[in-house]
C-alpha cells in the first residue's frame, strides 16, 4: 500500500468514527481510488507531493474524459469526483499530515441548473403498473415495488433498504431509515400501495423466505434485491409499456414529485416527503409541472385565447386553404 493509499484508509476510518453514511464512505473510497491511480501513473505516491497544478490536471482530465458511447462526464459527475478530493486534503491539513492544502484554491465546475429530462404522466404510470405478471409471485412482488415507488417517491436504495416492520399499515406510513445524509423520515403511503404490499406479504414473500423479518423486498432466492438489477427491471417494464423515456427508478421519483406539485401540493411538504435538505432541490420540479402553469396562464393572461370576432375576421380575409382555426 502506498503512503497516499494509507492516508485514504485513515481518512475513511475518520469518516466512520464521525458517523458518515456507509454509502458516502463507499463513494469516497471509489473516487479517491480513481485519484490515487491518477497520481501513481505520474509517479506520485504520497499526498505531500500533490500540487495544485496536479489537481488542475486531474480536473481537466475529468472534463475531457469520454465514456464508451463518446459522451462526456456530466458536470454533476465531475463535481461528485472532485469534492471527495477537496475534503480529503482539507482533512490531511487539519490532522497535521500536511502543512499546506493544495486543494484550497481548487474551484468546482459550476453546476448545471437542469430540469429532469422526462417525467411520466398518470396514463403512462398506469401502463407501467400493468406490466408485471400477477399470476406469478415475482410479478406480484414487482407490482408492489412499483406501487411503493409511485406512492412514496423513494430513492432506489431507500426502497431496497426497507424492512417489513418499516411499513405501518395502521398509520399508512413508511419509515425510511438512514436516507440520504443519514437522515430518517416518515413518508405517507396510499391505500392502493398498501393493498398490493399486503398481497405481496401474504402470497408472494413467504415463497422466497421463511423469515418473519428482514428486507421487505427479496429476490427469488431470499436475498436483498440488487440496485442494478432493480434499475434494469424498471427499464424493461418501461419498454414493455411502450414508454421510451430515459431513466428508471429515479424517473418514477421525478414523476411523483411533478404530479404532486401539479395536483396542488405545497412544495414544503413535497420536499419533506422526498427527503430534500434544501427547498431549492425541490423547486426544479415546479418548472416541470407545466400543466399547472398552463392553467394559470390561460386564466390570467389577457392574450391566452383567440378572440372569436378576430377569428371570424381572419377567416374572411385569409383563404381557408391557408389557415385552419382548428
Amino acid at each position: 500500500m502506498t503512503p497516499i493509499e494509507a492516508n485514504v484508509e485513515e481518512y475513511l476510518l475518520w469518516m466512520r468514527v464521525h458517523n458518515y453514511a456507509d454509502t458516502t464512505i463507499s463513494c469516497r473510497r471509489r473516487y479517491l481510488g480513481y485519484f490515487s491511480g491518477f497520481c501513481l501513473q505520474r509517479g506520485i505516491d504520497e499526498a505531500a507531493a500533490v500540487t495544485f497544478e496536479l489537481l488542475q490536471s486531474y480536473q481537466r482530465q475529468l472534463f475531457e474524459h469520454r465514456k464508451q458511447g463518446g459522451q462526456p462526464l456530466t458536470v454533476a459527475t465531475q463535481v461528485q469526483r472532485l469534492v471527495p478530493i477537496s475534503h480529503f486534503f482539507s482533512w490531511l491539513r487539519r490532522s497535521g499530515h500536511l502543512k499546506i492544502n493544495p486543494a484550497n484554491d481548487l474551484l468546482m465546475p459550476r453546476p448545471d441548473r437542469r430540469l429532469p429530462e422526462a417525467t411520466l404522466s398518470t396514463a403512462e404510470m398506469a401502463a407501467l403498473l400493468a406490466q408485471p405478471d400477477l399470476a406469478r409471485p415475482l410479478g406480484l412482488r414487482d407490482r408492489a415495488i412499483l406501487e411503493v415507488f409511485y406512492s412514496c417517491a423513494l430513492r432506489r436504495q431507500e426502497l431496497i433498504d426497507l424492512t417489513v416492520p418499516d411499513v405501518d399499515f395502521d398509520r399508512a406510513t413508511v419509515f425510511v431509515r438512514c436516507g440520504k445524509g443519514s437522515k430518517d423520515r416518515y413518508v405517507p403511503i396510499g391505500e392502493r400501495a398498501l393493498f398490493w404490499l399486503r398481497l405481496y406479504l401474504d402470497l408472494a414473500r413467504p415463497r422466497f423466505t421463511k423469515q418473519t423479518a428482514g428486507q421487505l423486498f427479496l429476490s427469488s432466492v431470499g436475498t436483498p434485491i440488487c440496485p442494478d438489477w432493480l434499475s434494469r427491471k424498471v427499464r424493461r417494464y418501461l419498454r414493455d409499456a411502450d414508454i421510451h423515456k430515459k431513466g428508471s427508478c429515479h424517473l418514477l421519483r421525478h414523476s411523483v414529485a411533478t404530479l404532486l406539485l401539479e395536483g396542488g401540493a405545497d412544495i414544503r411538504y413535497v420536499a419533506e416527503m422526498l427527503g430534500h435538505a434544501r427547498l431549492e432541490t425541490t423547486q426544479r420540479y415546479t418548472h416541470v409541472s407545466i400543466d399547472r402553469l398552463r392553467t394559470v396562464h390561460t386564466a390570467a393572461h389577457p392574450a391566452a385565447s383567440l378572440d372569436v370576432a378576430m377569428a371570424a375576421e381572419l377567416a374572411r380575409l385569409i383563404p381557408s386553404s391557408k389557415i385552419s382555426l382548428h
